[in-house]
């Protein structure tokens, strides 16, 4: 029981987060870089609570967020993007169980294993980083070329893909502009999401710890 509320607590949290990340990047164009940072709390949620409540959180961040600024119904089509950022995250950390551990150990292990450990944690996050961009940018591709032949998107829905895409692209098929425009702007937004979303957990695991309730080991047990 202590657990379920938790998680609920740690999703509600995480959809708001993502959503409150998302409309600051995309809607005020913050430091002048069009990220998503809609997937942070997803990657983080799913590394404390496992692929149920990362899941969870993923969708109603798409819901919740596409309902305060609803265009179309087709824009509940990208909640298939955030709930696929849990599975792959998820499929990280059953590949990947020592290198994703939120837990320090307390060893006694020479430097050069810590140091070791620590890159191994490194290469594993920018692998899942890589692996979410291209995953990301290609379903988010093949759901904007679907939305685009069925209805017309607003402008400012297709923000990030008119930076890009038409200069970057020109004389190619929609579906490969709309997932290759992507793919730059991806690399940068992965890479937050993959190692900002790890060491949040992080943080949270070691608060856990220091209350005597050690989160990760407890929730990942089910």
């Amino acid at each position: 029981m202590r657990k379920t509320v938790y998680m609920i607590i740690f999703c509600l949290a995480g959809v708001i987060l993502n959503i409150a990340f998302n409309k600051i990047f995309t809607a005020g164009g913050m430091w002048f870089l069009p990220l998503y940072l809609d997937t942070i709390f997803t990657v983080t949620v799913t590394l404390l609570g496992g692929i149920f409540w990362g899941a969870l959180t993923g969708a109603l961040t798409n819901i919740i967020g596409h309902s305060i600024n609803f265009w179309g119904w087709e824009g509940y089509l990208f909640a298939i993007c955030n709930i696929t950022t849990a599975f792959i995250t998820w499929g990280f950390i059953k590949i990947f169980p020592q290198e994703l551990n939120l837990i320090r150990e307390n060893s006694e292990n020479q430097k050069s294993l810590i140091l070791y450990g620590r890159i191994s944690k490194i290469i594993t996050l920018t692998l899942l980083s890589f692996t979410l961009c291209l995953a990301m940018s290609l379903l988010g591709g093949l759901i904007s070329t679907f939305i685009q032949i069925i209805s017309s998107p607003p402008a400012d829905e297709l923000q990030l893909k008119a930076l890009l895409g038409s200069t970057m692209f020109p004389q190619m098929h929609i579906v490969f502009i709309e997932i290759l425009s992507r793919i730059p702007v991806n690399i940068i937004d992965r890479l937050i999401a993959a190692f900002g979303g790890y060491y949040i957990a992080h943080a949270i695991s070691l608060l856990g710890k220091k209350l005597n309730y050690p989160l990760q080991k407890k929730l990942k047990c089910d």
